[in-house]
């Protein structure tokens, strides 16, 4: 089967640097417990178990809630970032944090305060229930305003001023087009956009993928919100079907398609990519021996 493998795809920085921090934190007070999934990944959240380090993460719980279950030991920011009622906490308990928080997350909190300080009200586009738009909207939960939709929009007061920003992770599309919106009901709305660029860049590629391509598959985690906007924009133009590994890949999907093309979430193990890839490049449909998957090895998650 002809395989295009989408670049750029999998880890970006941030996912890069949370997960390398959580590895080289197993010398650290024990025992280690992570503050909800490092990263959406479940592969990474068992992998990092197998060394010891446990993820506390009840649906529904938020991370200042959660922080209710551990007690002693080291705590670990995931990259998603955190309040300052989460640190204030953690440390009021004895605890050793460490802090996992993707760079361009800090920014947009730094940011966030910064116009706030200014006397602006702040319009958040993110996803309600996600771990980064929890960390921003507790900055001040009064003065920050979940977006979702266009709806949310339109409750506001258009006297105040805002700054209107977004969680690091959305569609650019989307924010563009909740962007514009915005200024068109609110006169004094400044914009400020955050989509990272590991996310602009992974969702333009799709954007632009060649027209001959028969299928799509996006690996990532269900949790993963980068993953799920990456399917939303892929399926536009295509079959797409996202999977978390090659375990989820249905052969019959593959029947009368030519030429398949990959991609994956920004906290997407490589290994588990690579397999879906390379199952692909060698799989005949009349050919019953290249069905055969190969079985997954936890230990190279991290690598």
């Amino acid at each position: 089967m002809q395989v295009k493998a989408i670049t750029p795809r999998g880890y970006c920085k941030g996912v890069v640097r949370a997960i390398e921090i959580a590895k080289n934190a197993q010398n650290e007070q024990q025992p280690i417990y992570i503050l909800g999934m490092i990263v959406h990944n479940q592969y990474i959240v068992d992998a990092l178990k197998e060394r010891g380090i446990q993820t506390i993460d009840i649906p529904g719980q938020t991370r200042l809630e959660l922080l209710n279950q551990i007690q002693h030991g080291t705590v670990i920011v995931t990259a998603h970032g955190a309040s300052e009622q989460v640190f204030e906490k953690a440390k009021n308990k004895g605890l050793n944090v460490i802090d996992a928080s993707c760079l361009d997350v800090i920014k947009t909190h730094d940011l966030i305060k910064e116009k706030l300080n200014e006397r602006y009200d702040i319009l958040y586009i993110g996803k309600k229930g996600h771990p980064e738009a929890e960390g921003a909207i507790s900055i001040d939960e009064k003065r920050v305003h979940l977006i979702t939709s266009k709806n949310d929009i339109q409750m506001m007061d258009p006297n105040k001023h805002y700054v209107m920003t977004n969680q690091t992770t959305m569609s650019l599309y989307d924010v563009y087009d909740l962007c514009e919106y915005a200024k068109t009901i609110l006169p004094h709305v400044t914009i400020e956009k955050e989509t990272c660029t590991a996310t602009k860049i992974r969702q333009e590629a799709i954007k632009n993928m060649e027209e001959d391509i028969d299928i799509v598959f996006i690996v990532g985690d269900p949790h993963s919100n980068n993953t799920q906007k990456l399917a939303s924009i892929a399926s536009e133009k295509k079959e797409v079907h996202m999977i978390e590994s090659l375990d989820d890949l249905n052969i019959n999907w593959l029947k009368g398609k030519k030429k398949a093309a990959v991609s994956s979430g920004a906290s997407t193990p490589t290994y588990l990519t690579n397999q879906v890839i390379e199952f692909l490049h060698q799989f005949n449909e009349n050919d019953p021996q290249t069905f055969f998957k190969q079985p997954i090895d936890l230990t190279k998650i991290l690598d």
